[in-house]
């Protein structure tokens, strides 16, 4: 138990940085892509939409399992802290106060990592959903000229 209370709090921040710092990458790296994409060089919508959703998962991926990770640690945390009581067999308020306010501190990192995650893969899901939507319009316009003058759209 000594173990795990003298690496706890280095484990769960570790791998809740080692999350964002993925998150915010692959964030980056998608501002970046949806700033420089060419929708009209794109021939069909499925090659677009699989370039636009590229790496949304793993924002996803870390919105979604970052609270749970910090949970790990509160709950971690709490263990630690009980089994301390049990351990020096006096139940002092301020020990047991200062124990679940530390282990708490997990949960609210995880929440930390999280929220700034889901704002942007929503962000991010709705301008690929944008840029679809351009293609599109693009796409029956193109179309529409063809049919125009007499040439067959495939």
């Amino acid at each position: 138990m000594e173990y795990i209370k003298l690496h706890l709090d280095l484990a769960v921040f570790l791998t809740l940085g080692i999350m964002s710092i993925l998150a915010l990458a692959r964030c980056i790296e998608r501002l970046i892509f949806f700033s420089r994409v060419q929708v009209r060089r794109y021939r069909d919508r499925e090659s677009l939409k699989l370039d636009l959703g590229h790496g949304l998962v793993t924002i996803a991926t870390v919105a979604s399992n970052a609270p749970y990770v910090g949970l790990l640690g509160t709950v971690f945390g709490i263990m630690i802290t009980f089994h301390d009581i049990g351990q020096s067999g006096q139940i002092e308020a301020a020990s047991v106060m200062s124990g679940l306010a530390l282990a708490l501190k997990a949960t609210a990192l995880g929440l930390f990592v999280a929220i700034p995650c889901m704002i942007l893969y929503n962000a991010l899901t709705s301008k690929a959903e944008q840029l679809l939507s351009v293609w599109t319009i693009e796409d029956n316009r193109r179309r529409q000229r063809f049919e125009v003058r007499g040439y067959e759209t495939v």
